[in-house]
């Protein structure tokens, strides 16, 4: 399993590589994580029964990583993951991200015959948040076209952005896999007056927009906001002065006890992002059995169903009355919450490692058919 991110470091494909991990290790399958190294971390540990390989690298920051900082991950792992791929002669590699962990799994794949299934996340898809990654989409382009073409199986957590990959290469089959999520660790009981936000602190995640909606508003109600990023400073300067008490958390690993008592007592969760793959904080909440704000954004929809409200992205007002028509309305409230229960049972990490597993076996199958033919 290869990914540049893994917790503590990186954003949601971080944690969807480790839950993934863990399920596939619970069904008695071997598995290797090779990823990139963060300051203190141990170069080697071994998590929930599957082994974590941290590679040396250049990062200075657990939220963002750079382009050069990717670089000197790939160059460190090559050595590395040939070394062990040698040692183990893996069934199939499993690489999350096209760009830029695709490379890496592309060399592995064609030096040691072994199949290649890559995980698309969002940000390695031309086209998808392009203010932010339109620059470095038009540099990666080739090796993207490149990559895709050349792996047995390509994976997307949502039809959106299988939908955007297909408007930029349309022959390239892709098979649509949601995110997991393991059953409720977190008793939903009852709740506080809490709105809850979380995720990266970053501007397209429309952080802003709520904050702004509850500003001027006297509720007996407070937001908590779980997560760190280059955008809490601003996000701090709006909330000065709020008549709705806002409290910064920083980042919380899902394990922490802090992280589940905030969602076991959270009433509301706000997710008004800009652009998104499929974020699995909306799992996480529906799991916590909280009512759901949602934008209209990416995968959101495809996430929550009929479980959540829908808004706009970037829509204050929007977002300011949704909030209002929740607080004020104690059974759509639950209805919502009831409604997200019974709707994150279909995404349980058993189901959706299934659909994996299936594929593995297809490549599989279909590389012993290609050597027999060789």
């Amino acid at each position: 399993m290869l990914n540049y991110e893994f917790p503590p470091i990186g954003g949601g494909a971080a944690p969807v590589t480790r839950e993934l991990c863990r399920q596939l290790t619970i069904e008695g399958h071997r598995v290797d994580v090779v990823t990139m190294h963060y300051r203190d971390l141990p170069p080697f540990e071994q998590i929930d029964g599957f082994q974590v390989w941290r590679t040396p690298a250049i990062r200075k920051r657990p939220d963002i990583c750079h382009t050069h900082e990717m670089a000197s991950f790939l160059l460190a792992a090559i050595p590395r993951t040939a070394r062990l791929v040698r040692e183990n002669r893996y069934d199939v590699i499993h690489c999350h991200f096209i760009i830029p962990t695709g490379p890496l799994g592309w060399y592995l794949s064609r030096r040691f015959r072994i199949p290649l299934l890559v995980t698309c996340h969002g940000s390695d898809v031309p086209g998808y948040n392009p203010d932010r990654f339109g620059l470095t989409h038009r540099l990666i382009g080739p090796a993207w076209r490149f990559l895709i073409r050349r792996c047995e199986m390509l994976v997307s957590p949502s039809q959106s952005l299988a939908d955007l990959i297909h408007r930029r290469e349309p022959a390239v089959p892709v098979r649509v896999i949601p995110n997991g999520i393991f059953e409720s660790p977190v008793t939903p009981h009852e709740k506080d007056k809490t709105i809850i936000l979380c995720s990266r602190l970053l501007p397209r995640k429309g952080f802003q927009y709520v904050l702004e909606a509850v500003h001027d508003v006297d509720l007996d109600w407070r937001v908590e906001v779980i997560g760190d990023g280059p955008f809490r400073g601003e996000l701090e300067r709006i909330a000065a002065g709020s008549r709705t008490p806002v409290c910064f958390h920083g980042w919380l690993d899902q394990r922490d006890p802090r992280f589940g008592q905030l969602y076991a007592r959270g009433a509301i969760f706000v997710f008004p992002s800009e652009s998104e793959n499929f974020p699995s904080v909306l799992l996480e909440a529906m799991r916590a059995g909280m009512a759901i704000i949602a934008s209209t954004a990416g995968g959101c929809p495809e996430v929550v169903g009929d479980a959540a409200l829908l808004v706009a992205p970037g829509d204050v007002n929007e977002i300011r009355n949704r909030i209002l028509e929740l607080i004020r309305s104690p059974d759509r409230c639950q209805q919502l919450r009831t409604a997200a229960l019974t709707r994150v049972r279909q995404f349980s990490w058993p189901v959706v490692a299934a659909q994996y597993v299936r594929c593995y076996q297809e490549i599989i199958d279909a590389e012993k058919a290609k050597r027999k033919l060789s």
